[in-house]
């Protein structure tokens, strides 16, 4: 089964090339008051204790609810525990992939398949406080706010160079780019019917959630927590998937890296000309030659080097047109149960 939910925008184009909020408000009576939406992969050893918790606390709320999993084609049992884990909770609903897409496309899986007039995005591995929901559904329901974002008030069980290279991420995506994305602020938010609808509308394959949720904007509200120690299982991000993804933020958001080598060229193109110049006067004047090999091999290094980057810049952005203009499907869901 292929993603075959993609939004027609043609009734939506009422002003110029732009979406009226009114257009997204599509709650109707048959849906669930709260989606959650929970990416799986290699999972099998948390779900159980993942559903012990989550479930008492969704039904002291008073909603109806259902649990969205996206099975990101794990090698494990998860799919095996998912299927039992239905017969004692009906509310859970499965969206199998046909292999492993990554956790983006889970989770824009998860966006498409959810039913709820609120969704609520979170990793199963219970480091996100499953005791914010009812804090979080009550901001959404009595202020009105579509965006209810939680925020990690500290990091201090993350190692240093996770912290380190979080910040710095974080700093330089917000200064190159127009698109503010919130310090340390994961996929654990609530985010309404509307916001849902919004982002279901943006209809690249190269996706970094963070990101596009940060784009379509609406009126939001931040709360902190501190967060928990994985409790069961092992993660499957490391930090060349970190970077990766860091890479992806910042070119899906930002052509700055682009834009800064023609700076850096027309600098680099003054200076060269003064230098020249420079040295031009003085073998007029003095006589002198320009001495030795090693400042024209470092510069040639230098020169080299430079256009190598510039190359590797160019090439991110021409891989992400590459991908793009393929149009294929973003994820491809096997089963559905």
């Amino acid at each position: 089964m292929i993603n075959a939910t993609k939004t027609t925008m043609g009734h939506m184009m009422t002003k110029g090339r732009g979406v009226l909020a009114s257009d997204l408000n599509k709650v109707t009576d048959d849906m669930v008051d709260l989606s959650i939406v929970v990416p799986c992969y290699n999972e099998e050893a948390v779900i159980p204790l993942f559903l012990q918790t989550i479930v008492p606390i969704l039904q002291s709320l008073g909603l109806s609810y259902e649990l969205v999993f996206i099975n990101d084609g794990s090698r494990d049992n998860t799919l095996s525990v998912l299927q039992q884990a239905k017969t004692d909770y009906p509310q859970i609903r499965i969206i199998n992939f046909s292999r492993n897409f990554g956790k983006e496309a889970a989770l824009s899986a998860g966006i498409d398949f959810a039913n709820g007039k609120a969704l609520i995005p979170m990793d199963v591995d219970l480091q996100d406080p499953l005791e914010l929901i009812p804090e979080m559904v009550r901001i959404w329901r009595e202020e009105g706010v579509d965006v209810v974002l939680a925020k990690r008030a500290d990091r201090s069980k993350d190692s240093f160079l996770k912290r380190w290279t979080a910040n710095v991420f974080y700093r330089l995506n917000n200064m190159i780019s127009d698109n503010r994305i919130p310090e340390n602020v994961g996929d654990f938010r609530l985010v309404s019917r509307r916001c849902v609808e919004a982002i279901k509308l943006m209809g690249e394959t190269q996706r970094f959630m963070k990101g596009i949720f940060a784009w379509v904007g609406f009126k939001s509200h931040v709360i902190e927590y501190q967060r928990d120690e994985r409790q069961a299982g092992q993660t499957s991000f490391n930090g060349w998937k970190l970077w990766n993804l860091a890479l992806e933020g910042i070119t899906s958001f930002s052509t700055a890296p682009l834009r800064v080598w023609l700076y850096i060229g027309l600098v680099a193109w003054f200076v060269s000309i003064a230098y020249g110049s420079w040295i031009v006067l003085r073998t007029l004047i003095y006589g002198v030659d320009m001495p030795g090999y090693a400042s024209m091999f470092t510069a040639i290094l230098f020169l080299g080097s430079t256009q190598l980057i510039v190359l590797g810049v160019l090439g991110e952005y021409i891989g992400r047109i590459y991908l793009e203009c393929k149009s294929r499907p973003l994820y491809i869901v096997e089963d559905e149960y």
